[in-house]
C-alpha cells in the first residue's frame, strides 16, 4: 500500500515538471529566453516610397522586456549608416512604428541645396535595417534583416531663392515699412508649408501666404506677407533681430528648411489721444460766433500713450486756413498711416478739411527725417480758421476735432470730439464785405 502511495507522488512530480518544462521550452521559442529585445517584424521587404498610395511604407514592431534606448537604423551596401531613431528610451512592452522611407538628414554627392535638409528618403538600393535595444546595464541586443527601396522621389521639397523685401521692419502703422514680405521658390508640389518668425522661447509667429497665380503648397513662386499682427490690434514681437524660417515638407515627408534674419524697430500697436483736462471741455474753442471774414480759433492737447512712436505731419499748430480751403490746398496730401489732428463739420466735402500736426517742431522728434510724437509726450495743438464765406451752406455751423490715422480710420474714441455750434455774423447780401485775399502758403518742400 505505501509502495502504491510513493508511485503516486513520483507520478504527479514527473507531470509537474513536464508541465513546467514545456511552458519554458515554449517561452524560449517564442521569447528568447529572456532576451531584451524580442519579436522583431517588418511586414513589407520592398517599399516604394513616391506617394502614390501603393507600398509606400512598411511597419517595424518590436518588444522589450526591460527597459532600454533603441535605435532602429539601415545600412547601405557602402556600410553607410541612415539614423530612423536613434537611442531612443523605451519601457517594457510592445512598439510599431509605420516607416515611410524617410530617415535622419543626410547630403549626397553633387547637392545643391539652398537651405538645411531636415529629413530625406532614403535612395533606391538595398538595405539591411537593424533593430537595436541597449538596456541600463550596458547590454546590447540587435536582430536584422533585409529591405529594398524602389521608385523612390528623388527630388526633395527645395526651398529656393528665399528673400525678404526688407531685413529691418517697423510694425506699428505708420506707412513706412509695416510690412515685410518673404518670397521663395518651391521646386516641387509639396503638402505643406509653414512660415513662421522664431521666437526666442521656442514658440512659433505664424506668417500667412499672399495668395497669387500659384496655389499655396505648388510648383513656383510664393509671397507671404507679415505685420507682425498690429492690423488686428495685437502687439508685435518685442523690438529685436529674430530668425524667419520657413519648412516645406514633401508627400513623403522630406524636409527642408531656410531662413534670414528679421529685424524689428519701434514695433507696437499706435496710441495717441486727445487730453480731456479734470475740469471744462476737452477742446478750447476760442469764440462760437465771428463776424466774416474773422478768425475762428481752437486748442487742445494730444498725448502719445502707447510704446511707439507716432508719425505725424504738417501742416503745424498755428496754421491758418481760409474756410474754403482744406490740408490739400495747402500741399499737405494724404499720407497713408500718418497721424493728423483734424477740424470737421456738417456737410463737408473732404472729411475732416483742416488738419495740423500733432505738435510743434520743438515737441516733436525725427527720426530718419520723418517726424513723430514719441512715447509718453503731450503736444498742445492750435488752429484757426478764417471764414470768408457761411462753410458748409448751414449757419450756425456744428464744428468738432477728431484724430485722423490717414488711409487707416479716424479714431473710434475721438471722433467729434466737443461739437460746437459756430455762428457766421452776415450782414445783407448787399453789405457784405469781401474778404482780403491771401496767398496759399508755400508747398512743403520735403515730404514729410
Amino acid at each position: 500500500m505505501m509502495k502504491q502511495k510513493s508511485t503516486f507522488i513520483w507520478v504527479g512530480l514527473v507531470a509537474l515538471l513536464v508541465v513546467i518544462a514545456a511552458v519554458f521550452l515554449g517561452n524560449r521559442l517564442l521569447n528568447g529566453n529572456g532576451s531584451l529585445l524580442r519579436n522583431v517584424q517588418v511586414s513589407q521587404r520592398e517599399i516604394s516610397p513616391n506617394a502614390d498610395g501603393d507600398t509606400d511604407a512598411t511597419s517595424i514592431s518590436y518588444e522589450i522586456s526591460r527597459n532600454a534606448t533603441v535605435s532602429i537604423y539601415f545600412v547601405n551596401e557602402a556600410g553607410d549608416r541612415f539614423f530612423f531613431r536613434e537611442d531612443k528610451a523605451r519601457g517594457a512592452g510592445e512598439y510599431s512604428v509605420t516607416f515611410s522611407g524617410v530617415v535622419d538628414p543626410y547630403t549626397l554627392p553633387g547637392d545643391q541645396i539652398e537651405g538645411e535638409i531636415l529629413a530625406r528618403l532614403l535612395q533606391d538600393g538595398r538595405y539591411t535595417w537593424v533593430v537595436s535595444a541597449t538596456d541600463e546595464d550596458g547590454d546590447t541586443e540587435t536582430q536584422e534583416g533585409e529591405l529594398l527601396i524602389v521608385d523612390a522621389d528623388p527630388l526633395l521639397p527645395d526651398v529656393r531663392d528665399f528673400a525678404l523685401d526688407k531685413t529691418v521692419f517697423t510694425p506699428n502703422r505708420d506707412g513706412l515699412d509695416d510690412r515685410v514680405q518673404p518670397v521663395f521658390y518651391l521646386a516641387k508640389d509639396v503638402a505643406q508649408v509653414r512660415v513662421f518668425l522664431q521666437m526666442p522661447d521656442g514658440s512659433e509667429e505664424h506668417i500667412s501666404e499672399f495668395e497669387g497665380v500659384v496655389e499655396p503648397n505648388a510648383e513656383g513662386w510664393h509671397k507671404y506677407d507679415y505685420e507682425g499682427g498690429v492690423d488686428e490690434g495685437a502687439t508685435p514681437p518685442p523690438d529685436g533681430t529674430y530668425p524667419l524660417i520657413v519648412i516645406a515638407q514633401d508627400l513623403e515627408g522630406q524636409q527642408v528648411r531656410v531662413e534670414q534674419p528679421l529685424t524689428i524697430q519701434f514695433g507696437g500697436v499706435p496710441r495717441v489721444r486727445v487730453v480731456s483736462p479734470p475740469a471744462g471741455d476737452t477742446v478750447s474753442w476760442e469764440n462760437t460766433a465771428v463776424p466774416l471774414c474773422g478768425i475762428f480759433t481752437f486748442t487742445l492737447t494730444v498725448e502719445n500713450y502707447g510704446t511707439t512712436p507716432i508719425r505725424t505731419s504738417g501742416p503745424m499748430p498755428g496754421t491758418m486756413y481760409d474756410s474754403d480751403w482744406n490740408y490739400n490746398t495747402l500741399g499737405w496730401f494724404t499720407k497713408p498711416g500718418v497721424f493728423r489732428l483734424g477740424i470737421g463739420f456738417e456737410n463737408e466735402l473732404t472729411n475732416y478739411p483742416f488738419r495740423f500736426a500733432l505738435g510743434r517742431p520743438d515737441e516733436l522728434e525725427v527720426i530718419d527725417g520723418y517726424t513723430y510724437l514719441m512715447p509718453g509726450a503731450r503736444a498742445t495743438v492750435t488752429g484757426s480758421i478764417r471764414m470768408v464765406d457761411d462753410f458748409g451752406d448751414r449757419n450756425p455751423q456744428t464744428v468738432w476735432a477728431g484724430l485722423i490715422h490717414e488711409d487707416v480710420q479716424v479714431v473710434n474714441a475721438y471722433e467729434r470730439v466737443d461739437p460746437q455750434a459756430l455762428t457766421v455774423d452776415l450782414p445783407d447780401e448787399g453789405n457784405r464785405p469781401t474778404c482780403e485775399p491771401r496767398e496759399v502758403p508755400a508747398w512743403p518742400v520735403e515730404g514729410d
